[in-house]
């Protein structure tokens, strides 16, 4: 009898552990070895009907437990399939697909009201694409360390990123597009409010993302919005600051008119009344470009670089960098050496002596190889370098160049864009590949960092190689690779002359 009462109060206060009481409301979630863990958490109101195209609303707050036990529906996109190196694994799962996405999801390994970092994750997929339940994005092994695991979903996409004058009026800060980034806040704002029921520790928020992701993580850094609402930032693989996928709001906008052009309808209203399905669809049609960020003077800086250059953004400790195989992401190119040349001189004038000296080539296969380099240093190294340089906190810069193992039957993609991701989340048990102990070590030393970092602002820690912060003269950059540490110097000629003649 006494057995069964000590197995009964263990089982309640198991079950009462389960059970959080947030702003909003009770929401219950599962235990898993030592974790507590809760899936699809609602941070705002269902951005569907007439708050379709706003920014997100206040969630209306409900009486009965809520059970949170599955991820929600990822925000509508093209329905996700594995191509190319982004094996099933990366993709998000293609059921469901749905509006109502506005959701987030926390692992804790906190007990007796410990406080623990928290490290919120923002998924890549271009601004079109992802969602919060990629496999590689699971959080229970970076919790194990220590750190409240936090992903959240955001809207992607027409639906996420549309500008059009008519919600520019009815905005209330006559701007429009930047929802996505929008949802983001709103996350950010519910970690804050709610983070510290689930052990998490409110003044020691870190944010981090790859890819889009990345670029997500530099609009939080330069938002006014988001000012206070994290401490450190982790941008993995692009930014803001390599001016792609970005436009003014007049551009946004005519962009906006000219895709509602292509649907038949003469307003936002009218728009509004269409299926999801039908908004994506259109979407899919050419004629006016893709949907992404907008420099508004709302959300972000009407001028970015100048923003970040003067030292206005929100400044906190960053880490940072790229993976080898982010200079083939927008494809290989084909130019032939005397094509090189030509551009060189064409973009370089006088200095394309300097210019061939530092990205040299004397064959077809060199100049594809010199444009590959810059094709990493344009989408990932300088973002890096330069938020680093314009960033008066500690900073410190990586380069991943390991090769994951073979897949049978399947290319190898070599040290692609993403690959880092399950290094860096400790997620390699969700990755099928034959892994190797060099691979389990690599993790186990770049999930270290990542947790290091997200506790201190310092990436370092006992049994670890030393990395040393950024430094502009020294160059130094830490590589991870088959062999890891510190190596001085790595692309400072290049790094120099593209800040120098930037174009």
């Amino acid at each position: 009898m006494k057995k069964l009462l000590i197995l009964t109060l263990i089982s309640f206060s198991t079950f009462a552990q389960n059970i959080i009481q947030t702003a909003n409301g009770k929401v219950e979630g599962y235990a898993k070895e030592n974790l507590r863990i809760f899936k699809g958490i609602p941070f705002a109101a269902p951005p569907v009907g007439d708050f379709r195209w706003k920014a997100p609303q206040p969630v209306q707050n409900w009486s009965d437990v809520k059970k949170c036990t599955e991820f929600s529906a990822s925000p509508i996109q093209n329905k996700p399939q594995p191509f190319s190196c982004w094996t099933e694994e990366f993709i998000a799962k293609p059921e469901p697909l749905n509006e109502d996405c506005l959701y987030l999801n926390v692992w804790t390994s906190s007990k007796n009201k410990e406080k623990h970092p928290v490290l919120v994750w923002i998924y890549g997929g271009g601004l079109n694409s992802g969602s919060a339940n990629c496999d590689i994005y699971d959080g229970e092994e970076i919790s194990k360390k220590g750190v409240v695991f936090v992903s959240i979903n955001y809207r992607v996409g027409v639906m996420g990123f549309m500008a059009h004058p008519e919600l520019s009026k009815e905005s209330g800060y006559n701007s429009s597009g930047n929802y996505g980034f929008l949802d983001q806040i709103a996350a950010l704002k519910w970690v804050q409010k709610n983070i510290a029921a689930f052990g998490g520790d409110p003044n020691n928020v870190t944010i981090a993302g790859q890819s889009a992701g990345a670029f997500s993580v530099n609009a939080m850094i330069a938002s006014p919005l988001a000012k206070g609402l994290f401490h450190k930032a982790i941008p993995q693989s692009g930014g803001l600051l390599s001016n792609r996928f970005s436009q003014n709001l007049a551009e946004s906008e005519q962009q906006g008119l000219k895709f509602m052009e292509k649907v038949n309808c003469t307003s936002i209203a009218e728009l509004r009344k269409k299926s999801a399905d039908e908004i994506q669809k259109a979407s899919n049609l050419q004629g006016f470009g893709r949907f992404g960020t907008t420099m508004d003077g709302y959300v972000l800086p009407t001028n970015i670089f100048e923003h970040f250059k003067n030292g206005k953004h929100n400044q906190v400790p960053i880490m940072t960098g790229w993976v080898t195989g982010d200079g083939s992401l927008m494809g290989v190119p084909k130019a032939s050496l005397e094509d090189y040349k030509k551009e060189a001189q064409t973009k370089y004038g006088a200095k394309t002596d300097e210019f061939l000296s530092i990205f040299p080539a004397s064959t077809d296969e060199e100049a594809k190889e010199a444009k590959l380099k810059q094709g990493l240093l344009g989408f990932a190294g300088m973002p890096s370098h330069l938020l680093a340089t314009f960033t008066n906190k500690p900073s410190y810069l990586y380069h991943f160049s390991h090769i994951p193992p073979d897949k049978p039957n399947f290319p190898n993609y070599g040290a692609f864009h993403t690959s880092e991701v399950p290094y860096a989340l400790h997620t390699l048990h969700t990755w099928k590949r034959d892994w190797q102990q060099l691979d389990k070590d690599l993790e186990n030393t770049m999930s270290s960092y990542w947790v290091n970092f997200a506790k201190t602002g310092n990436p370092n820690g006992a049994s670890l190689p030393e990395w040393k912060s950024y430094d502009k003269q020294a160059g130094n950059i830490m590589v991870l690779g088959d062999t890891v540490g510190i190596k001085q110097g790595l692309f400072k000629k290049e790094f120099d002359f593209l800040e120098n003649n930037q174009k």
